[in-house]
C-alpha cells in the first residue's frame, strides 16, 4: 500500500516544489471512449524563466549532495512510483489509451528503468600517476537539462530522463507531450517528497512550449524523443545557444525472417512487436520480409494470431489492442489506409476503415499482404510523432 496519497483527479505544474496552476488550461480526451480528462495548465514564458532561474539555484545545490545520496533519493522515489503504480496505469490507461494491462507492464517498467539507473556510477579515472604529476577524469553535472517526451510511452520514457538527470546532480524540467501531460505531472508532484525544490520540475503546455526550452540560453542541455521533423527544429534550436542535446527519434523498422527458422513462433514474435501499444512504438516491427519458402506458413499464422487481437478489441478484453493515442495520429492513419486502398492492395485480415461500433480512435489491427516497395505504407513509417 502507498505510504500517502497522490490525487489523480486534479492537475498542476511543478515549480519550486510548488503545485502551479495557469490562467489558461486545455483537456485532452481518452482516446477509448472521446470522454475529456481534466484540466492542466497551459505554461507561459514567465512560467519557463522562473522554473529555469530556480532549477539554476536548485542545481548548485544538488550538484554538492554526494552520489550516495542522490541515489538513496532516486532509491525512494522509484519505490514511491511502484507504491502508487496502480494509480499512475489507471490514468495512462485514460490519457494514452493502451490497455490496463500494458499500462500496468509500462509502470513496472518505469520502476526497473529507475532502479537500473541506480546501479550505474561514474567513478574517477586515472589517465597517468607519476612522480611528475597526476591526471584524473572526472564528471560534473551540466546544471540545468530538460526533457520533452512523446504521447506513446509517456512514463517509462520520461523516467529514462529523469534517473540519469538527478542521479548526475543536474536539476531537471520534464516537458510532456501535449496529448499526455497527466502522469508525467504526477511524477513530478511525487518528486517533491524525495527532492529539494527546483530539482525536478514539470511544465505542461502546447506546441510552443518545446521552443521556449531548447532556446533558452541558461539550458545547458535538451534530452529529446519524438518525431524526426521535430527532432530537427529541436537540434536547430539548440545549436543557437550551442546547448547540448541527445535525440532518439523514430524509424521504418523492417523484420528479416529467413528459411531456418521456425514460421511459426517467429509469427508470434513479429505480431507481438508489430502491433505492440497499436503500433505506436519507434521499435515496432512496421515491414515484414519473408523468404518465399515459408512465405505462407508465416502468413496464415499472423493472420490467425491478429483476428484473435482483433476479436478481443471488440470485445472490450483489458489485454486488447487499444486506441491511436489522438486524433492526429487516427487522422493520418486514415490517411494511410486510404493509400491502401488508392493502390489496390491485398488486405489479408484487419479492414482500412475505422470501428464504427466504438465511440473511440480504434481500427482493427491489420495485415498488407506482399505491398510493393513502392507502395506508400511501405515508403512511410506507420507510427510517427508529430508533436513532443
Amino acid at each position: 500500500m502507498a505510504t500517502s496519497s497522490l490525487s489523480f483527479e486534479t492537475f498542476s505544474n511543478i515549480i519550486d516544489g510548488e503545485l502551479v496552476g495557469s490562467a489558461v488550461t486545455s483537456r485532452t480526451v481518452n482516446p477509448a471512449t472521446l470522454e475529456e480528462n481534466a484540466e492542466v495548465p497551459l505554461s507561459t514564458v514567465d512560467d519557463v524563466n522562473k522554473a529555469v532561474r530556480v532549477a539554476q539555484r536548485a542545481a548548485k545545490v544538488w550538484a554538492e549532495v554526494s552520489w550516495n545520496d542522490r541515489k538513496a533519493a532516486l532509491e525512494k522515489f522509484a519505490q514511491a512510483l511502484e507504491e502508487h503504480k496502480e494509480e499512475f496505469a489507471r490514468m495512462l490507461n485514460k490519457e494514452q489509451g493502451k490497455s490496463i494491462f500494458w499500462a500496468r507492464f509500462e509502470l513496472t517498467n518505469s520502476v526497473e528503468h529507475l532502479r537500473g539507473i541506480c546501479q550505474l556510477s561514474l567513478p574517477e579515472e586515472i589517465i597517468e600517476d607519476t612522480p611528475q604529476g597526476k591526471i584524473t577524469t572526472h564528471f560534473k553535472p551540466l546544471g540545468v537539462v530538460a526533457g520533452i517526451t512523446p504521447w506513446n510511452y509517456p512514463v517509462v520514457l520520461a523516467c529514462g530522463k529523469i534517473g540519469p538527470a538527478l542521479l548526475t546532480g543536474n536539476a531537471f524540467i520534464l516537458k510532456p507531450s501535449p496529448f499526455t501531460p497527466y502522469c508525467s505531472l504526477k511524477l513530478a508532484e511525487l518528486g517533491t517528497r524525495f527532492f529539494p525544490p527546483g530539482v525536478f520540475q514539470a511544465l505542461s503546455g502546447d506546441d510552443g512550449l518545446g521552443p521556449l526550452l531548447t532556446s533558452h540560453p541558461d539550458i545547458s542541455k535538451i534530452s529529446f524523443t519524438g518525431g524526426v521533423e521535430t527532432g530537427k527544429k529541436v537540434m536547430a534550436a539548440c545549436a543557437s545557444t550551442l546547448k547540448r542535446v541527445t535525440l532518439e527519434l523514430g524509424g521504418n523498422d523492417p523484420a528479416i525472417i529467413c528459411a531456418d527458422v521456425n514460421p511459426a513462433t517467429m509469427a508470434e514474435k513479429i505480431a507481438q512487436f508489430a502491433f505492440a501499444n497499436s503500433g505506436q512504438l519507434c521499435m515496432a516491427v512496421k515491414r515484414v520480409y519473408v523468404h518465399e519458402s515459408i512465405y505462407d506458413q508465416v502468413l496464415a499464422t499472423l493472420v490467425r494470431i491478429v483476428e484473435a487481437e482483433g476479436q478481443k478489441l471488440q470485445a472490450g478484453d483489458e489485454n486488447a489492442i487499444g486506441p491511436i493515442t489522438n486524433e492526429p495520429h487516427f487522422e493520418r492513419t486514415k490517411e494511410l489506409f486510404a493509400s491502401i486502398e488508392h493502390e489496390k492492395l491485398t488486405v489479408a485480415t484487419g479492414s482500412t476503415k475505422p470501428l464504427t461500433d466504438r465511440k473511440g480512435f480504434f481500427f482493427l489491427p491489420t495485415i498488407i499482404d506482399n505491398p510493393p516497395d513502392s507502395s506508400t505504407i511501405v515508403q512511410q513509417e506507420q507510427f510517427v510523432v508529430g508533436r513532443g
